[in-house]
Order: C-alpha cells, then sequence, then structure tokens
C-alpha cells in the first residue's frame, strides 16, 4: 500500500476538467470515494462555486453550469444510505422535471463526483431500474488544497492538507454544513419607468414635470367614479352537493324534534342520499315516521333511529310523485292522529267526521240487511248461510252493492270494516278486487297501525 504523506502546496486556479463517459465508473475513476455526504458536499460546493467557475460542461443543451439545483439534487444524494436516487424520485421531492435531473446528475458525473456502480436500465416485466452511484471527490479537489492522501485506488482517505489551504476548506465545510434551499423567485422589474408617481422613479426625469393638473371643478366636487365600477348585484351562491347535504341536515335538527340533540355532520352523511336526490326535509320525516311515529324521550341515539328508518328509502321514493304521495298521505295520518287523540276542530276534523259517519250507516245498511235475512229468510231467495257463519250478500239489490262501492272508493278504512265483518271472499265480491287492493295500499302509507291481514 503506498504511502503519499508527502508535503504538497496547493495549485491555485486549479479547474475540474470534464470526465469522458468511459472514466464515470467506479473501476476506471482516477477519485476517491468520500466516506461521508458532509466531506462530499465539501466538494460539491467547492465544484459549483460560481465566481470560480471550475466546471463547464460539455453538452450544447441543458444547463451551462451548475447552480443551485445541483445543489439541490447533490444534498439528497447526500442524505441517502445507498446512493441510489430515483430519477422520478428526485423530481417528484424537489417539483422539477426529470429532464432537469437527468442534466444534473450528468454534470455531477462529468465533474467527477458521481460514477456509477450499476447502471440502471429496464428490467424483467418492463420496470425501470434506478442506477447506483457512488459519491466520489475528484483528484483536482484534492490538488488544488494539497491534500495528502493514504492508500491505493478509489480506497485512499486523507490524512492532511496544506496550511495554506486550511482557510478555504474551513469556508467549504460551513457551506456544507448548512442546508442548501430552493432559491426565492423574484419577479423581474419592468424596464419603463413606473405607473403611479412615486418619488425617484426608474426614470431620470421627475415624475411631477410633464403631468397636467385636473380642472378645478372636478376638485371642488369631491366625487369621481371608476372607470370600471364593481358590480355589486351578486346574486346568493349555489350550493355544491356538500353545502345541500349540511343544509338539509341542518333543517331537520331545528324543525324535527327527536333530532334535535343530533349532530349535523352525522346527519349529513345519513341522509346524503336524499339530499343528492334533492328530498326536502319534510320528506325525510315522512319516509323515517312512516313506520310509526317518534317519541323525542324514547330516541336516545337518534342519528342510528334515522338511519335505520331511512335505510333504501331513496331507491324506494325515487320519483318527484311518488315522494309527493308518501309526504301527503303520513300528514294526513298525521292530521287523524291528532284527530283521534287530542280532539282537534278544524276542516280536516270535519271531514274524518264525514267520512266516519258515512260508514258507520253504510255498516247500518248491512246490519239491517243481516236482520231481515235472519227474521224472514224464505223471502230472500237464495239466501244461505256461509260456512264460517256471515251473512250471505246475494240478499243485497244493484242499488245497495254499488252504494257499498261508492263508499269503499272514498274511505279507505270503510273497507277496512267490511274485511272484517264479512271477510276477504264475501267482501272482494261486493266491493271488487281493485277496490280491496286499493284501499289496501292507501291503509298501508296512511295509518301507523299494522293493517291486519285476512
Amino acid at each position: 500500500m503506498g504511502d503519499s504523506r508527502q508535503k504538497s502546496a496547493p495549485k491555485q486556479g486549479t479547474q475540474c476538467p470534464p470526465i469522458a463517459p468511459a472514466c464515470q465508473w467506479i473501476s476506471t475513476t482516477t477519485g476517491r470515494i468520500a466516506f461521508d455526504g458532509h466531506t462530499w458536499m465539501t466538494a460539491i460546493h467547492w465544484a459549483a462555486d460560481p465566481k470560480a467557475k471550475r466546471y463547464t460542461p460539455t453538452s450544447s443543451h441543458g444547463p451551462r453550469g451548475m447552480n443551485a439545483t445541483t445543489l439541490l439534487i447533490a444534498q439528497e444524494c447526500a442524505n441517502l444510505k445507498e446512493c441510489r436516487p430515483g430519477i422520478a424520485y428526485l423530481a417528484r421531492k424537489l417539483r422539477i422535471s426529470e429532464r432537469t435531473v437527468e442534466y444534473h446528475l450528468g454534470m455531477l458525473r462529468e465533474a467527477g463526483l458521481l460514477v456509477y456502480r450499476t447502471k440502471g436500465g429496464r428490467v424483467a416485466q418492463g420496470r425501470d431500474e434506478a442506477s447506483v452511484y457512488e459519491r466520489t471527490i475528484p483528484l483536482a479537489f484534492d490538488e488544488a488544497h494539497g491534500i495528502r492522501v493514504v492508500g491505493e485506488g478509489v480506497q485512499r482517505r486523507p490524512v492532511g492538507a496544506a496550511d495554506a489551504a486550511r482557510k478555504a476548506l474551513g469556508k467549504l465545510a460551513r457551506k456544507a454544513a448548512r442546508k442548501v434551499r430552493r432559491p426565492r423567485r423574484r419577479t423581474p422589474v419592468s424596464g419603463q419607468g413606473r405607473c403611479t408617481l412615486m418619488e425617484g422613479g426608474s426614470t431620470g426625469t421627475s415624475s411631477a414635470g410633464g403631468s397636467i393638473p385636473p380642472s378645478e371643478t372636478k376638485l371642488a366636487s369631491g366625487t369621481s367614479s371608476h372607470p370600471t365600477p364593481k358590480k355589486t348585484n351578486r346574486g346568493p351562491q349555489k350550493l355544491n352537493k356538500v353545502g345541500r347535504r349540511h343544509q338539509l341536515a341542518r333543517q331537520l335538527i331545528d324543525n324535527v324534534p327527536w333530532l334535535s340533540r343530533a349532530s349535523a355532520p352525522r346527519i349529513a352523511w345519513i341522509a346524503r342520499h336524499c339530499a343528492d336526490a334533492g328530498w326536502q326535509w319534510q320528506e325525510v320525516q315522512a319516509a323515517a315516521e312512516e313506520q310509526g311515529p317518534i317519541d323525542a324521550r324514547d330516541s336516545r341515539r337518534p342519528s342510528g333511529l334515522l338511519a335505520y328508518r331511512l335505510k333504501g328509502a331513496h331507491k324506494l321514493y325515487a320519483s318527484t310523485k311518488a315522494r309527493h304521495l308518501m309526504l301527503t298521505a303520513w300528514e294526513d295520518s298525521r292530521l287523524r292522529e291528532r284527530i283521534r287523540h287530542q280532539g282537534w276542530d278544524g276542516p280536516g276534523a270535519a271531514a274524518a267526521e264525514q267520512y266516519t259517519d258515512t260508514a258507520a250507516a253504510a255498516m247500518d245498511t248491512i246490519q239491517a240487511a243481516r236482520q231481515t235475512q235472519a227474521v224472514s229468510a224464505a223471502d230472500l231467495a237464495g239466501a244461505t248461510e256461509h260456512p264460517e257463519g256471515d251473512t250471505n250478500i246475494d240478499a243485497l239489490t244493484r242499488a245497495e252493492v254499488l252504494e257499498h262501492r261508492q263508499y269503499a272508493a272514498q274511505d279507505p278504512t270503510y273497507v277496512r270494516n267490511l274485511l272484517e265483518a264479512l271477510g276477504n271472499r264475501d267482501a272482494r265480491r261486493l266491493l271488487t278486487n281493485r277496490l280491496v287492493d286499493q284501499a289496501l295500499v292507501l291503509l298501508r302509507l296512511t295509518t301507523t297501525e299494522p293493517t291486519p291481514a285476512f
């Protein structure tokens, strides 16, 4: 192993000559390996000094020399445990293009600061493999500072430096210790004079010398108008999808009693499908209370209850007409419940009482027909007892049958009473299947009590 401890004076004005591509490998380089990132950054700052201009690239395109971007890329390479920087990684980390990264890595190789250990390329499955580099210090750096080394080849290590170069090495070490930051971009100032009247403009003449004073009449009025006034007739902003969800949630919390303690963001997420479909808060409440009324004292977790009640409602009532029918039936059922439990007096109560009286009169007609059949069975041709004990509806005249069907078309509860009194078979014979099915659907939508199965 050779020893080069001899004293050597630093060479003034030493340049960093470009290295041929054949000498940019670990086996052919004349430099030595930098064993730590700080020592390598010292050589980087020496080669990238803009005043000394030690390195000039040979390529006719790309940067004309090392700059702040070169220092940023070298700083990222110095922090890597294994110098294997991917071009895409450096471009993403430093927010620069991949072509710029390739240019600066090429300059570091040409200056003798980076050498290939393994050159990357395409591997199996079409995947790009990054190149593996070694951080090296060129021979020109050692000669410029009179550094004495021991060892052979790339494994040489420094053991001393010339006394005249210690001050320069100290400055380079302080630069290497500081973190390199991206330079702040400054907007170039226009070469023309300032547009505002300010003292000390860019022009040599006075800014107020050539100005024309305004008219005295304009000064006396004290009013002025801008040539392009701002438009203040701006309407309300349109809510986006998220805003519409939170608006619906806030309306539900403010108007629905059993949701007053719920969280607005949670309600907005639960009712998101309804809000996206354009539902109103009344329709959401109607869909939630369709299965039965909800007491605020019983809802310990309102958001969970709302999620359970609204499951699949946006698909069941997808059209506007279906939601309108559902809301109308729900409002009618709440009105009837209020009339039944609180005795509320109003136009709705009068209509409900009228329907009730009509149904009662119709039931009296049926009872009278039953009694007539029981008393004078001989006078009713074909009147027989049903196996289950009910009255045979064949005793009713055509006018009475049409009257029953008219009542059934007006009030679904009348159909329910007939189903309870006559049974499913005779009630459908009397009222037809269409009227019975229609009444059952309306009863299922309006009543809060389960419809009995017949």
